[in-house]
């Protein structure tokens, strides 16, 4: 039977206080307030002093009201059942669904031990030339999509979730304005991919202890599903809100901050989830793919800086487009020597004429003489950005590759383009007459 405190020691923003014994560290209460009952979750110890969040704000909360301590920490439902449906940060159905209750698993576990890994050898498909083509995503990849507000970052996390060739996808949205949530929903399911979904949505203004949640919900319903044989790629946006979540909670515990205000775990708070991604021998994998915003596009703040120690590469979105600088799969070297014998021939000698080609451009600006190859290379700029670069493109890879081909054939002579001789003759495109 479980103690019930009836005295609260101190009440601050969405944090509470208790004197209490045995408690542990993520334990879940139940706070009884004489407007309903609220679910708390421990999130720091200090001796006898335990000091909770409150999932539904601090707000009609008295220093009379009831604590009692359940026990165990947050846990949610585990079942086929989940598929297709919509919930929030604690695990509640948005969709107007019934609530689940069978089958609870404990969120928040440790990372997989790295003996039962293997090495990552599969790409996913995902339509994207920039992505398939020229930073493969790999299954068990972790790699976050850095970018600044006002991106289509939202809109690209949504294509991949519906053109993705995996089994399931776990979308989890972290401090999402309403109008991002509808998007996802209405994109996803105008697309035919909800049916393979589930949806854990904090929006901004819901408790910001649930914001701290959907990563770990997201990341214990991914990982039963692939020790079940799937391959779950796990899309979070956005890994900024989720930091500036843990700021605000450790501001409101007096903690001593670090740079800019972050708590000094932030790297092991991002490294605890990023490492979630695994390829399990003769099961499943979780890959995640994870927007982090960069306040006024910088690189070096602390949660893009934090991230980039984490994660295998990186794609910038800049200008609603991948840009091939700076962008990086680094385990893309692991697959794209199986998938077609020009793939990495292709993938090389585009960037390097394009990388000529931005060289051009800044030439042109400054009003020097343009030669007969700087015409090919402005030309080529802007068939590689048009074909290639632009979101609405949608094709599988081998087209992608084909379409280099002619794009090289449309712009250069064979001699010009530095592919070897062999791939030239096999892939050059015919001429018709």
């Amino acid at each position: 039977m479980k103690k019930v405190y009836s005295r609260i020691e101190s009440i601050t923003g969405n944090v509470i206080a208790v004197k209490a014994e045995g408690v542990a560290y993520g334990e879940l209460a139940e706070v009884r307030t004489r407007f309903g009952a609220s679910l708390a979750e421990v999130i720091r110890l200090s001796d006898d002093l335990v000091s909770l969040q409150v999932f539904a704000g601090g707000r009609g909360i008295s220093t009379g009201d009831e604590v009692r301590f359940l026990g165990h920490p947050m846990k949610v439902s585990f079942s086929d059942s989940l598929m297709g449906r919509i919930f929030d940060g604690a695990g509640e159905p948005r969709d107007k669904g019934p609530t689940l209750d069978e089958n609870l698993i404990t969120i928040g576990g440790p990372s997989v031990n790295p003996a039962k890994r293997i090495i990552p050898k599969e790409m996913i498909r995902t339509g994207i030339p920039m992505i398939d083509l020229f930073n493969t995503l790999v299954k068990s990849q972790k790699l976050p999509i850095f970018s600044v507000s006002g991106e289509p970052y939202n809109e690209l996390l949504a294509r991949i979730a519906m053109q993705a060739e995996v089994d399931i996808i776990v979308l989890g949205g972290m401090g999402l304005k309403y109008d991002d949530y509808l998007s996802f929903k209405d994109a996803l399911e105008s697309g035919g991919a909800m049916s393979k979904t589930i949806m854990f949505v904090h929006t901004a203004s819901d408790p910001v202890v649930e914001c701290l949640m959907v990563p770990d919900i997201s990341l214990a319903v991914a990982e039963r599903f692939a020790l079940k044989g799937k391959n779950v790629l796990v899309l979070l946006t956005d890994m900024t809100n989720f930091s500036d979540a843990m700021k605000e909670i450790a501001i409101t515990q007096e903690q001593v901050p670090s740079n800019r205000g972050y708590p000094g775990d932030l790297y092991s708070q991002l490294a605890s989830r990023y490492e979630k991604a695994v390829d399990f021998e003769g099961s499943g994998s979780i890959t995640i793919l994870a927007v982090t915003t960069m306040p006024g596009d910088d690189v070096t703040h602390p949660v893009p800086d934090n991230t980039g120690y984490i994660t295998e590469g990186q794609f910038y979105l800049k200008n609603g487009r991948i840009e091939p600088f700076g962008s990086l799969s680094r385990l893309k070297q692991m697959v794209n020597g199986k998938t077609r014998s020009d793939h990495r021939a292709i993938m090389d000698g585009m960037i390097k004429l394009y990388a000529a080609y931005k060289d051009t451009l800044e030439k042109k600006s400054m009003g020097f003489q343009m030669s007969a190859w700087d015409g090919k290379l402005l030309k080529y700029g802007e068939k590689f950005e048009k074909g290639m670069m632009d979101l609405s493109v949608n094709i599988p890879l081998e087209q992608a590759l084909d379409r280099g081909w002619e794009i090289l054939a449309d712009c250069f002579e064979r001699q010009e383009t530095g592919l070897q001789t062999k791939l030239v003759d096999q892939y050059w495109p015919k001429k018709t007459a």
